[in-house]
């Protein structure tokens, strides 16, 4: 079971190809906000409270910065975490919509948000963001593409079932590990943009060769498989 609900998170169909503002919602510490492009590049980030009851004035604000960050970076795409506060948030965003012709917003799972935001792995790609900002971008990025995004997270922390810590741990590492892998696999992946967290899980990768094949990348670029070849340690 576990097994089936991660692989349908991680098989979503991606929403490539548009800006998108991730919105992780809140109530009291208000809802962060990240653009990002078709890459999955920030582009900007911020802060909107909109979901309690009353704040006329700081619901007007939110409105106007929001609506001026969608048409200064041309967001088309509007991805809401499924949290606490995101009826409340969709409704405010659903209001705003008639401002920003060919937009269009979708509901995408929080799942993990909170551990991959307090990771290491967060930590080395977004030093300069606090925490809850790391959400939003993370967010924003699963619309655009979900795998990508949620392999970085231990497969055991996407919470893909209630009773997960009563099996043998190691077993249950290994079966969704498989499922991971099998996901990755299959999809495939676009070698000139995925990151090495991607690229560690396809058949015959591991972490140390990803780093070697971004970091060639990084310095040559990639125009062709045959490429692939130069790449440190990774042969025919």
């Amino acid at each position: 079971v576990f097994g089936k609900n991660l692989h349908q998170l991680l098989m979503a169909p991606p929403v490539k190809g548009r800006v998108t503002l991730g919105v992780d919602p809140g109530f009291r510490t208000g809802c962060k906000l990240a653009v990002v492009d078709e890459n999955g590049k920030v582009l900007a980030t911020g802060v909107g409270h909109f979901t309690l009851p009353g704040q006329e004035a700081a619901k007007a604000r939110a409105h106007k910065e929001i609506v001026q960050m969608c048409h200064q970076y041309g967001v088309t795409a509007i991805a809401i975490g499924n949290g606490t506060a995101s009826r409340e948030a969709e409704q405010f965003i659903v209001s705003l919509l008639p401002e920003l012709p060919g937009a269009a917003y979708m509901i995408v799972s929080e799942a993990g948000a909170s551990v991959y935001s307090a990771s290491k792995l967060a930590a080395e790609e977004f030093p300069q963001f606090d925490v809850s900002l790391r959400s939003a971008v993370s967010i924003a990025r699963r619309m655009q593409d979900p795998l990508a995004e949620l392999v970085k997270i231990d497969p055991k922390a996407i919470g893909v079932g209630q009773y997960q810590h009563d099996l043998k741990q190691s077993q249950l590492e290994e079966a969704l590990d498989g499922v991971v892998e099998g996901c990755v696999n299959s999809v495939g992946v676009e070698v000139s943009t995925a990151s090495p967290s991607l690229l560690s899980h396809v058949a015959g990768i591991g972490p140390a060769l990803a780093k070697n094949i971004v970091a060639y990348r990084e310095e040559n670029g990639i125009q062709s498989r045959a490429q692939l070849k130069k790449v440190p340690k990774l042969g025919p």
